[in-house]
């Protein structure tokens, strides 16, 4: 298991993930983004805990984004135990919507992201910043990342599509390997 945390004048955030199914315990003041965490941990296979709190009075930006960096934290620290497959990928339905998501866990953290909200809010949460939780997260775990959506019949669809798709595409790159995963000769 991994834990990391992150305190900052706008922030707090204590996150811990195994790669193993158990108990997913999320606290945070945004319902939306506590709603597809649940939804990537199950897709994943994932253990998790997460305590968040912050100044979503002003909005829900910094929780977002801090929230994203302890997690990529984390994901890098729990995959660096053992050789991974590396890659995974997913094609994931949503009712109305098409999403493909594939990682590739490279040591260099990027994103792709084409994604086309149909309204700019769902449940009052700003989806925008679905973005910038996922750069923020892609940074610090060193992974590369595309999000494409072929068909979309509505935000909360999309986001959801994302999420399960990111957790099922992560699920198979980080099933372990006893296979060095890399040509260069090291992992991450």
């Amino acid at each position: 298991m991994s834990y990391t945390e992150r305190k900052t004048k706008e922030t707090e955030v204590s996150l811990s993930v195994e790669f193993e199914p158990g108990d997913v315990v999320i606290e945070m003041p945004c319902g939306f983004l506590r709603h597809m965490l649940e939804l990537l941990c199950h897709h994943a296979g994932w253990k998790m805990r997460c305590q968040a709190d912050g100044d979503v009075d002003v909005d829900a930006h910094h929780i977002t984004e801090d929230v994203g960096i302890v997690l990529g934290k984390a994901i890098k620290e729990e995959a660096s135990k053992q050789y991974r497959n590396r890659y995974g990928w997913c094609a994931m339905p949503m009712d109305g919507t098409l999403v493909v998501v594939a990682v590739d866990m490279s040591g260099r953290g990027s994103l792709t992201w084409n994604v086309p909200f149909p309204s700019s809010s769902c449940g009052g949460y700003d989806l925008e910043l679905l973005e910038e939780f996922w750069k923020a997260a892609t940074r610090e775990a060193q992974l590369s990342l595309h999000v494409h959506t072929l068909a979309v019949d509505n935000s909360h669809h999309l986001a959801e599509a994302i999420f399960k798709g990111i957790g099922r595409a992560l699920r198979q790159a980080l099933a372990i390997t006893d296979t060095m995963p890399s040509s260069k000769g090291i992992w991450i």
